[in-house]
């Protein structure tokens, strides 16, 4: 019986990068076929330009480009099968394009026929649909070639099968969310069985903007039994031997499982990676964001060290007449477990000098939620002054709950360039903190256990604006991320004035969101490329 070796090139590339990305993906299949004999090395979507490029599609010099990253591929004549992606403009029409490429050659092209044009994903505005199956010859073994979206749908699988193949490689770039592993996993096992052949799934890794791709690439069998499976949120080769008989027709033996990391574990891996190549790929020296003594900001800066190390994280305590001792010790407390360069700078004197500049502006007002915003708007600017010195990006600490009911202040608490918890909301905050925990216990306990609270006035807590963080986060999960209305969701049990609350602060705090900083995407909607709702708007709540 004879054998294919295919290696999964679960890589992490740079959007934009053609050269960088050709060579990576040239230095990726010389180790392959030397470390692992590889028959094929199959690459993520659009690996020379890395995914998403957005309009970098619409540059006039995009082809230019490609061509010379093709020639680049074509003049290593690899002595490997290599099946990459990349954009193809023909005609004016732009295809997003799989190759596939033999001794030197392009034996073969696939044009994506499913564009995903929902969620994260606007293909539909840059590409063109393919029409054709590829099925090409390796090693005797018609195989076909399919990107992404392609196994979303039936149709590509059955035109595959009609035109003989009997292997198929799929090449992707699938970001993560909490559900996304049961989701392709069920996906693959259907596909193979319609189809009555293995699949190899490739997936790319690493951070995006707010994106994260996840890896996890792995392979089912003809059943639709997973043989293979790759590890996540890490970068490397992974090889697959595949069986062939003399009829052709291809088996999975089983080989090397990796462990489904838990839920709570992946969630905090992807922010651990989309923070680490956020400030890597956009060069940034480290980071500082401001430690405040409550879960959010510990949080953050246990996901920045385990992203960056210490030696690159800040941690500035900004402490005002409000500020507990409580807060300021567990803030200490924190950042000397992690190790972290750590420093206290009371933002008293700011505050009051910006109120004697203020004073005849204010003459005869009551003190009100202005002078909170004020507070907050004092460690702002702190923090962005260290940021231009010392060219460190200001993480900020806003979790999904407060952005999604506007508990923030523009330029205060808002101001920074990359929110690590944007799309995570206060209760998986807690979750998360206490997940960090088992690792090492880097978050004192009396963070996790006190109310939350902005410590803005006397006394406050959280929720006496609020409703409790587990009402108000199934309240946003159904609006946000489910659409339903207030309708339903009152019907599903929640008092109507604390939804129709909930429901309004959402809407009139877009304007907010607007300006807010990017930040990691967890869940099957975030604020940012998914959600795009009008500021301006005279949609009333209700059906």
């Amino acid at each position: 019986m004879a054998s294919i070796t295919v290696v999964m090139a679960q890589l992490n590339f740079l959007v934009g990068d053609i050269p960088g990305n050709t060579r990576l993906m040239l230095e990726a299949a010389r180790q392959a076929q030397q470390e692992h004999q590889a028959d094929v090395v199959l690459f993520p979507e659009l690996t020379l330009t890395g995914y998403p490029p957005e309009d970098l599609l619409l540059r006039p010099s995009l082809q230019k480009r490609i061509d010379a990253a093709m020639s680049e591929i074509a003049e290593a004549a690899l002595p490997v099968t290599l099946v990459v992606g990349y954009p193809r403009v023909v005609s004016g029409r732009v295809f997003n394009m799989a190759g596939v490429f033999q001794g030197g050659q392009l034996i073969a092209e696939y044009a994506k026929q499913c564009l995903p044009n929902y969620q994260v994903f606007d293909e539909k505005r840059y590409f063109v649909a393919g029409d054709q199956p590829c099925v090409v010859d390796i090693q005797g073994v018609p195989t076909a070639i399919t990107i992404c979206e392609d196994i979303w749908l039936a149709e590509p699988t059955e035109q595959a099968r009609n035109h003989g193949a009997k292997l198929m490689l799929n090449l992707n770039a699938s970001p993560f969310s909490g559900q996304k592993y049961e989701q392709r996993r069920q996906l693959l096992s259907n596909r193979a069985r319609q189809g009555a052949m293995p699949i190899v799934y490739t997936n790319l890794v690493g951070g995006q903007d707010e994106l994260v791709f996840d890896g996890g690439s792995f392979v089912v069998d003809a059943a639709g039994t997973i043989q293979r499976q790759a590890p996540f949120f890490e970068e490397g080769l992974f090889p697959v031997t595949l069986a062939v008989d003399s009829s052709g027709t291809v088996s999975v033996p089983a080989q090397d499982q990796i462990a489904i990391p838990s839920k709570l574990a992946a969630i905090y891996q992807a922010l651990v990676v989309g923070v680490r190549d956020y400030v890597n790929k956009n060069g940034f020296r480290g980071v500082v964001l401001g430690l405040s003594g409550g879960i959010d900001s510990a949080l953050t800066l246990a996901v920045a060290v385990d992203a960056l190390g210490k030696e690159r994280v800040e941690a500035v305590m900004m402490p005002f007449r409000y500020t507990s001792d409580l807060s300021k010790n567990d803030a200490s407390d924190e950042a000397n477990r992690l190790g972290v360069r750590y420093q206290s700078i009371s933002i008293e004197p700011i505050y009051e000098a910006f109120m004697a500049s203020l004073a005849e502006e204010f003459e005869g007002s009551k003190v009100d939620t202005t002078e909170e915003n004020l507070q907050a708007r004092c460690r702002g600017v702190l923090l962005m002054a260290i940021s231009n010195k010392k060219g460190y990006l200001v993480l900020t600490t806003g979790n999904k709950s407060e952005m999604a009911v506007g508990y923030s202040t523009l330029y205060g608490d808002m101001a920074g360039g990359f929110d690590v918890l944007k799309d995570v909301p206060k209760v998986t905050v807690f979750e998360l903190s206490r997940y960090r925990n088992t690792l090492s216990e880097v978050i004192p306990v009396s963070v996790i256990e006190r109310p939350p609270s902005a410590e803005l006035a006397p006394d406050q807590k959280d929720e006496d604006s609020l409703p409790p963080y587990p009402v108000l986060d199934e309240i946003l999960e159904r609006y946000i991320e489910q659409d339903q209305s207030a309708a339903e969701i009152e019907a599903a049990g929640f008092d109507s004035a604390t939804v129709r609350r909930v429901l309004r602060l959402v809407d009139i705090n877009e304007y907010k969101r607007r300006q807010a900083p990017v930040g990691v995407r967890i869940s099957e909607r975030g604020f940012g490329r998914d959600r795009r709702y009008p500021i301006t708007n005279g949609w009333k709540i209700g059906d």
